[in-house]
């Protein structure tokens, strides 16, 4: 019987081929022109848990894209975990920043990944991350080292707020039922130093409008009479933060959770260079709210943060006109106790209070989610860490994130278990970006380490 070393080593090419496959197909499931290359992905997805062992493989119709459910029960009486991915991906734009075709998957060499990096848009978010979780249970399968009950569920909405899935979580408990949830889709400090993400932020995100006058107007016979609603805009979004970065609408901080001195020491001992950090951006200073390092301010403080602002004439060369409407899309990162639809209400009240006469303003809630911290004291944690002592040789370190999976609040409040978000992914693979990729390094280090959950967490339940 093969150790899961060897079994990767003589399984590489393969595993790498598949992947490069999937990351093919652009299922980007913001727009609906690619509609059939997400449905084409779920069933790729399916055909692969088929291949990898599971004795039951479904592809669940939701209102929106498929749920992808599959499950290999070995014995009633042990442990379940239940494996969450998702298989859809963030629209590449902008395109002419991208190095290679976002789908057209390449494999190149990079300082901190001289074994190689595939380049394709979700190679690390979040296929890559999930396609790990498969072909782990490929080889306990394969090599009879599957030691406790697996399902698995991959989504194809959480690019855009997850809606079919809370609806297929309420109404399939039974069949979700589980002792702990195994999550790929977050990161680790360093190769050479492994995390385990305990914290995640909540999210609440809008759309804002500001209508002025009734058409476009010429911005020399009308300007400086009438409002413009791109000059209004930009200072109304300008009035959201005050001279120290904090957030300036009534009511956004009642809740929000403050750590104690000691445990913001004790996240001030995981390894970061600001240098190395501004180093990587190609910035000379950091920028966020005064009184807290810049790990503190992307983790464990809420921000506020204009994620695309548009109106009036953007064509080449000039046209003066005063627009009729200006936009934005605008997001919140939330820490625990902070309700997103409280959040989302408290935005929309005051965003609507400060808009000056001359204009009207809508405010258009899109989706949201609850932060979510899981204890070190869990378990799933320990099998966790145990797993990757197993591999990296060394103690994972607990780490909060500055991103946000709004369902795992929800699979804690449905399913009442607790998730462990093992990832394998690095601040620098460029996801929700141009360039995205994934460390084949990473990739196979995350095959290698999954069994050992499975393993260590089978005999800790015991």
């Amino acid at each position: 019987m093969q150790n899961i070393q060897s079994y990767i080593q003589e399984h590489k090419d393969r595993f790498l081929s598949e992947l490069i496959e999937l990351l093919k197909i652009p299922s980007i499931s913001a727009d609906s022109a690619f509609k059939n290359d997400v449905i084409k992905t779920a069933n790729a997805v399916m055909e692969s848990l088929d291949k990898a062992g599971c004795d039951t493989v479904e592809l669940c119709e939701t209102d929106g894209y498929p749920i992808i459910y599959a499950e290999k029960i070995i014995d009633k009486n042990l442990p379940t975990v239940l494996v969450y991915g998702h298989y859809d991906v963030q629209p590449p734009d902008p395109i002419d920043l991208w190095d290679s075709p976002p789908f057209e998957p390449v494999i190149k060499t990079t300082e901190l990944h001289p074994e190689g990096a595939i380049f394709a848009r979700g190679s690390c978010d979040d296929k890559g991350q999930m396609y790990m979780h498969v072909k782990a249970l490929e080889f306990m399968t394969n090599q009879n080292q599957l030691p406790c009950n697996v399902k698995f569920m991959i989504e194809g909405e959480e690019e855009v707020g997850s809606v079919s899935l809370s609806k297929f979580v309420k109404e399939n408990q039974e069949k979700l039922s589980n002792d702990v949830i195994l999550i790929s889709d977050t990161g680790m400090i360093a190769k050479d130093v492994p995390s385990i993400t305990t914290g995640l932020r909540g999210l609440s995100y809008v759309e804002v409008e500001v209508t002025g006058p009734n058409r476009d107007l010429h911005s020399g016979l009308y300007g400086g009479a009438v409002a413009n609603p791109i000059n209004v805009l930009t200072k109304m979004i300008a009035s959201l933060h005050d001279e120290n970065n904090h957030i300036t609408i009534p009511g956004f901080y009642d809740n929000v959770e403050e750590l104690s001195t000691e445990e913001r020491a004790q996240m001030a001992k995981a390894p970061f260079s600001l240098d190395s950090y501004k180093k990587a951006l190609d910035i000379d200073a950091v920028y966020g709210e005064t009184g807290y390092s810049t790990n503190e301010r992307n983790s464990i403080r809420p921000t506020l943060d204009v994620n695309g602002i548009w109106g009036g004439y953007i064509g080449e060369g000039a046209k003066t006109v005063i627009a009729s409407k200006a936009f934005a899309k605008i997001s919140m990162r939330l820490v625990p106790n902070q309700d997103w639809k409280n959040i989302t209400e408290l935005f929309k009240k005051h965003f609507e209070s400060i808009a000056p006469k001359g204009v009207t303003v809508k405010v258009k809630p899109h989706h949201g989610g609850q932060g979510y911290v899981t204890p070190i004291d869990s378990i799933g944690y320990k099998a966790a860490s145990k797993a990757y002592e197993d591999t990296f040789g060394k103690t994972p370190i607990p780490q909060r994130s500055g991103g946000s999976i709004p369902i795992v609040s929800l699979f804690e409040k449905e399913l009442k278990s607790k998730t462990i978000l093992m990832g394998f992914g690095l601040d620098s693979d460029a996801i929700h970006s141009p360039n995205e990729h994934f460390g084949i390094w990473n990739y196979l280090k995350g095959i290698e380490t999954i069994p050992g959950f499975y393993k260590h967490f089978t005999e800790l339940y015991k």
